[in-house]
């Protein structure tokens, strides 16, 4: 056992996806593609009597840590700092599920191993239903492919072999499990044709593309980020919304010729590490 041990998580975007549910949540999960960022999300987890979770130095509630914790059967002061914010679509919780994972298993000495541990985040995160596919994009970095839903012993992963500068706006939180509770037949059939653009040209301008008729085709779009992308698509630039919040992502300039003050940051080369 060590005093305490961190992790840092890149964001996640998701462009689009396709809802695929088990009974066992390691197996659930969705099929799509997204960006993971520079951006993230770092945990720093040491032993503790009773286990308690801040961020940015504030008690908060996120089910998904708590199944980690319970699972790797420790109790620990979980401390949070996101460059990111929750429930806008860039995978914060599962970002915290998987860093909580990675860190309380070096400072408990649990030995496990990293396939081990994104499976326990990842059944979190689908059994909280707060996500599907953020946390095994995260273990995975750059701009990754998921061919197949569920943990890692299940999915089968791709890439876009490529970066990019990323710009992004958030006007608001939606809630996933809002989206992920209700019928979610039009959202998957609108997920599979955009994985078939995807795996067909493997390119980051099909990756918007895909993303942007997903959004439509899902019913998606809410009123500010419809004129967002308006907007950018007047000035010839490229974005899409990020799924699951009211967020608008950019490759290259697009919000900012467009007008906008976005955040700034880049496709992050690498998957969730220990510090």
């Amino acid at each position: 056992m060590t005093d305490e041990a961190t992790a840092f998580v890149p964001g996640h975007i998701t462009g689009f996806f396709s809802a695929h549910h088990a009974d066992d949540p390691t197996k659930a999960g969705s099929r799509g593609a997204g960006l993971t960022l520079t951006d993230g999300v770092t945990v720093t987890v040491r032993p503790a009597e009773k286990s308690e979770l801040l961020l940015e130095g504030e008690p908060i509630d996120v089910e998904p840590v708590w199944t980690v914790l319970e699972t790797l059967e420790v109790r620990a002061r979980v401390a949070v700092e996101s460059e990111l914010p929750l429930g806008a679509g860039f995978g914060v919780s599962g970002a915290m599920a998987l860093g909580t994972a990675l860190a309380a298993n070096r400072v408990f000495d649990r030995k496990l191993s990293a396939n081990e541990l994104v499976t326990i985040a990842h059944g979190a995160e689908v059994k909280a239903g707060t996500g599907l596919g953020d946390v095994v994009a995260q273990a995975h970095g750059g701009v990754p492919i998921r061919l197949e839903p569920g943990g890692p012993q299940h999915n089968a992963l791709d890439a876009v072999p490529a970066r990019a500068r990323v710009e992004y706006v958030s006007f608001g939180e939606l809630s996933t499990a809002d989206v992920l509770s209700g019928d979610t037949d039009q959202l998957t059939a609108a997920g599979r044709q955009a994985l078939s653009r995807i795996v067909e040209e493997p390119t980051l301008p099909s990756f918007i593309y895909a993303s942007r008729r997903f959004a439509r085709e899902a019913e998606l779009l809410t009123p500010r980020v419809r004129e967002a992308l308006e907007d950018v698509a007047a000035v010839d630039g490229h974005a899409s919304m990020a799924m699951l919040g009211e967020t608008v992502f950019a490759l290259g300039m697009g919000l900012s010729d467009a007008g906008y003050e976005p955040s700034v940051c880049a496709t992050h080369p690498a998957g969730a590490t220990l510090k």
